[in-house]
């Protein structure tokens, strides 16, 4: 979360409205703790990782639904889900909340 306050702060400030989806647990290993954040910004632009590459394509989506919506939402993705594998997660399986800034 830390690496992305800066740019969060700054589109606060502004009044813009971001999508930022966070990882709220990991299970065995997973490339990104807890706590790991992504911003996506009004401009479409991406801040920060969530997976170091495994599920950035959905987050991405979801935190741009969201931000449009309002309506936050959790994603769980498993090794042994058949959604983790089509969107590469081939690691720990995480959860993933994605909600309005």
């Amino acid at each position: 979360m830390r690496e992305v306050l800066p740019q969060l702060l700054t589109w606060w400030e502004a009044g813009q409205t971001v999508g930022m989806g966070t990882v709220i647990a990991t299970f065995q290993s997973a490339p990104r703790p807890p706590g790991a954040s992504m911003l996506v910004g009004p401009d479409a632009s991406a801040v920060g990782s969530v997976s170091g590459g495994c599920v950035e394509g959905s987050v991405y989506e979801s935190a741009q639904e969201v931000a449009g919506t309002g309506e936050p939402v959790l994603h769980r993705y498993g090794v042994s889900d058949d959604d983790a594998f089509a969107v590469g997660l081939t690691c720990g399986e995480s959860s993933t909340s994605t909600s309005r800034g």
